[in-house]
């Protein structure tokens, strides 16, 4: 036995079904679409979510708040991944690198999971109190990023 002859059980795999390949397919002629109407012809695509005419179901449901186009979204990182970091000084390059975000354009907030054992200067947009207390704890200094 080896890979040249390795093969799908009997039955496991189905041809497609060629349409308008004349009579003796079954499928000639129209090719499965019935006589005339807006189906039958090339080029035709349902509306998403049309329903014949009926209001859409996405209408019919009230609509309620809003979103606030001026929220500021924090990516959320805690003290236990930046203890994993061999680094004394520890920027969003350095979070990018270990994987914890995914860009440095992104807004980082530290939060105070878990214990950080050496002194490390964390550089970051926002810090949670308890974060800020055990990196100062630890001997290390917390840096707020921009503002």
């Amino acid at each position: 036995m080896n890979l040249s002859n390795l093969h799908p059980n009997k039955g496991a795999r189905k041809n497609r079904k060629r349409l308008g390949r004349g009579p003796g397919s079954g499928h000639g002629k129209t090719a499965g679409r019935g006589h005339k109407g807006q189906k039958s012809n090339a080029g035709y695509s349902r509306k998403i979510g049309f329903e014949g005419g009926q209001m859409p179901l996405n209408r019919r449901i009230p609509k309620r708040g809003f979103t606030n186009i001026f929220k500021k979204t924090y990516t959320p990182v805690n003290l236990r991944h930046l203890d994993n970091i061999k680094k004394k000084d520890i920027t969003l390059k350095d979070l990018v690198d270990a994987r914890l975000i995914k860009k440095e354009a992104e807004e980082v907030k530290i939060l105070g999971h878990g214990d950080i054992t050496e002194a490390k200067t964390v550089h970051a947009h926002k810090f949670s109190a308890s974060a800020k207390e055990k990196i100062e704890k630890a001997g290390g200094k917390a840096v707020l990023i921009g503002s």
